[in-house]
This record gives C-alpha cells, structure tokens and sequence, in this order.
C-alpha cells in the first residue's frame, strides 16, 4: 500500500496537452508509461533547482 506522503496523482491535463506533432517531444499514448515519463522529468526539475536556504544565514546584530 502507497501511502499518502510523496505521491504523485496521474498528471492527467499534461497527458491531454501533449503536443501531438512535435519533433521535439514524443508522443506517449500509453498512460502508465506517460505517468512513468513524467516523474522521472520531474524529479529531474526538482533536483536541478538549488535550494534557497543552503549557504545563506541571516546576519545577526550581534556580531562580536
């Protein structure tokens, strides 16, 4: 059993969006391999940001 936490529901408005005559991109018609596609693309996206809060501290007034 899955559980809630970290799941991502079927990207069904991007499954009906995809281009369908475009070199650039393929078409997935099998919705399970399209599912699969793109978490794989975004887990790519998520892991290519840097995070805001790595290597920045908020100066404090009371520096010595």
């Amino acid at each position: 059993m899955a559980s809630k936490h970290g799941t991502v529901k079927f990207p069904l408005w991007q499954y009906l969006n995809q281009p369908l005559f475009s070199s650039t991109t393929k078409l997935e018609l099998n919705p399970r391999r399209f599912c699969y596609v793109y978490r794989v693309k975004l887990l790519e996206r998520c892991l290519a940001k840097e995070c805001q809060s790595e290597g920045r501290r908020p100066k404090s007034t009371t520096d010595d």
